[in-house]
């Protein structure tokens, strides 16, 4: 039997039995946007998201999902199930990220049998032909580029400013980009017939420059002073709202009990300057973000853990017990995680760097150490971690780390530990061969 149908037919027959034969699940993958460690308040936030602390409460929150420091990479990642670095996207970037024939995630559900639908922020490949419905998407909607102004929905300044969508057709729109983004989520949940359902909700919040509205600003907590730290509290707790309300639209259409909501970010949060005048001018205040990845090390850019480790839940009532996942996961999981759920069986091998997490989040089988590995913009520096040891290479330093004993990266030991360096920088001269490797694949024709 070749790896990945093994990985699948593990997949359904070390279930328990109350899920032998399961129906396929609608998926409702959630991201936010440079959302640091502590900005929920289920982690010590200041600022209340009572409806992601429910879902964190009645679901499953998984302790330890990495991602890649910045937004294109950890999208690469969840589109492909393959490190980012496989593709050379290492950066935020606007050219097109993947080959044209990639079996992304939405293809291969839609292949599957399941609807498809992006409302959100794309950013891997940032002309309307280079779009989402390209790769799988049967509906998009949002911002073709990056984060965008609140109001006037621009990206920067220059060749993809212009750059809200509907189905990869440029569109002005009224409103605030939080709400515009939801509500196109709520209407294609309702508008969903018998067949299952991927939605993927990629929020620019809490991505540079904010400016929320004044009903939003009221109901930020006094103890929380100044323009910018309110404005950014106000827009965690639009997003945590934006989240009840595609939950709640879940439970009216009736499909919440067969639905798995995955919530999550794209790395960690950022401390740049709100009004970045790359940007065309939308009224945003002046001043730093105040993300917040407490009391783990770093922020959005480093891969340190506060660049790369970063809130995440899921959810499926009745099928996944609430509670905490202490395991390591990783963006990469979600497809190899979501195709086994739908049945999808690839028709070659698809070179998958992540795993089935299922029977883990289940319980069927118990959390096994893994080697990980990431690169940061512009391969400027380099991350493994096998088991609870970590290490960070940039150019000719390294520093390494236990995580068991010090999650918070405050004790250099490498050394101290120079077999382990050299364990490690082993390990990870054996990943980082496969950089950009996808890019050397065989190719076929554009296709939608």
């Amino acid at each position: 039997m070749k790896p990945f149908l093994a990985i699948l037919f593990s997949s359904f027959f070390l279930l328990p039995s109350s899920f032998a034969a399961p129906q396929r699940p609608n998926i409702v993958f959630i991201i936010a946007d440079d959302l640091g460690w502590a900005d929920v308040a289920f982690h010590g936030g200041n600022a209340p998201t009572p409806h992601l602390d429910r879902l964190a409460r009645e679901g499953l929150e998984l302790a330890q999902h990495y991602v890649a420091p910045v937004c294109s990479p950890t999208r690469t990642g969840l589109m492909t199930g393959r490190y980012w670095s496989r593709f050379g996207v290492t950066s935020p970037q606007n050219e097109r990220a993947l080959p044209w024939d990639t079996v992304t995630l939405p293809r291969a559900l839609k292949s599957a049998g399941y609807d498809t639908c992006l409302t959100g922020k794309w950013h891997l490949g940032s002309l309307p032909e280079q779009g989402p419905n390209h790769f799988g998407f049967d509906h998009s909607y949002g911002s073709l580029a990056g984060g965008v102004t609140p109001y006037s929905l621009r990206y920067k300044q220059g060749p993809y400013s212009h750059t809200w969508h509907r189905n990869e057709k440029l569109i002005e729109e009224q409103g605030h980009v939080t709400d515009l983004i939801t509500a196109e989520a709520v209407r294609w949940i309702e508008s969903r017939g018998n067949r299952p359902f991927f939605l993927y909700v990629p929020f620019t919040a809490v991505h540079l420059p904010i400016r929320e509205p004044d009903e939003w600003l009221a109901r930020v907590p006094a103890n929380i002073t100044g323009d910018v730290p309110r404005h950014y509290a106000a827009c965690i707790m639009h997003l945590d709202d934006a989240v009840g309300k595609i939950l709640a639209a879940l439970d009216k259409k009736g499909v919440r009990e067969n639905t798995i909501v995955v919530f999550t970010s794209d790395n960690g949060g950022s401390t740049a300057e709100n009004n970045d005048r790359k940007y065309p001018d939308d009224n945003c205040p002046n001043g730093r973000l105040t993300g917040n990845n407490l009391p783990l090390r770093g922020k959005k850019g480093d891969l340190y853990e506060g660049g790369v480790r970063v809130p995440t839940i899921a959810s499926w009532p009745g099928k996944l017990k609430h509670g905490m996942f202490n395991g390591v996961a990783h963006i990469c999981d979600w497809m190899p995680t979501f195709c086994a759920l739908a049945g999808y069986q690839p028709s070659h091998d698809l070179k998958w760097d992540g795993q089935n997490l299922w029977p883990q989040l289940t319980g069927a089988e118990s959390a096994r150490p893994r080697a990980i590995y990431g690169a940061a913009p512009g391969f400027r520096a380099r991350m493994v971690r096998d088991g609870d040891w970590k290490l960070i290479v940039k150019q000719d330093s390294a520093e390494l780390f236990d995580l068991a004993r010090d999650p918070n990266e405050t004790t250099d030991l490498s050394a101290k530990e120079p077999g382990k360096v050299a364990a490690l920088r082993a390990k990870l001269a054996e990943l980082s061969r496969a950089d950009k490797d996808a890019l050397a694949e065989p190719r076929v024709s554009k296709s939608r």
